[in-house]
């Protein structure tokens, strides 16, 4: 009894500190990340050209955010499942949607000036920890099943 107190102590701790994570790094997107895109999808830009930007530092920028947003995900899984497949499964997602995602986000840039919406979507599965939202719940149903 009291060591299943204690670990939910752990996992309640560590969702706390992770989502305090996830607060900081949107509080702070400004001063930790280049993206000319913050203002672009603030302002009016459904007519709007793509901004002028530096295709190198764009990319470090979104890479080192979604690295970011994807490690905290990662132990946030960890410290609820704690189960080593999920955990694996969880880096293997995290890295074919990094693929999927950086590929689509300047296929768009450099090729379809027009798709300011896709663009502004497929960005926002970047930088946002929205997998995490999803991975969860299907985690948990998963596990739910494996037990029946």
């Amino acid at each position: 009894m009291l060591n299943r107190i204690k670990e939910q102590k752990v996992k309640v701790f560590v969702t706390v500190v992770v989502v305090i994570c996830f607060g900081f790094i949107r509080a702070f997107e400004k001063q930790l990340f280049y993206d000319p895109f913050l203002d672009y999808f603030d302002s009016d830009f459904k007519g709007a050209p793509f901004p002028e930007v530096d295709a190198f530092k764009l990319f470090g920028g979104l890479l080192f955010r979604y690295l970011l947003n994807s490690i905290l995900s990662i132990v946030l899984i960890y410290s609820l499942f704690r189960d080593i497949d999920m955990f694996k499964f969880s880096i293997l997602l995290y890295f074919f949607f990094l693929v999927l995602l950086f590929g689509m986000f300047f296929l768009i840039l450099e090729f379809y000036p027009e798709g300011n919406w896709l663009l502004f979507y497929v960005r926002r599965f970047i930088i946002q920890p929205i997998f995490v939202l999803l991975f969860i719940p299907a985690f948990y149903y998963q596990q739910e099943n494996l037990k029946k």
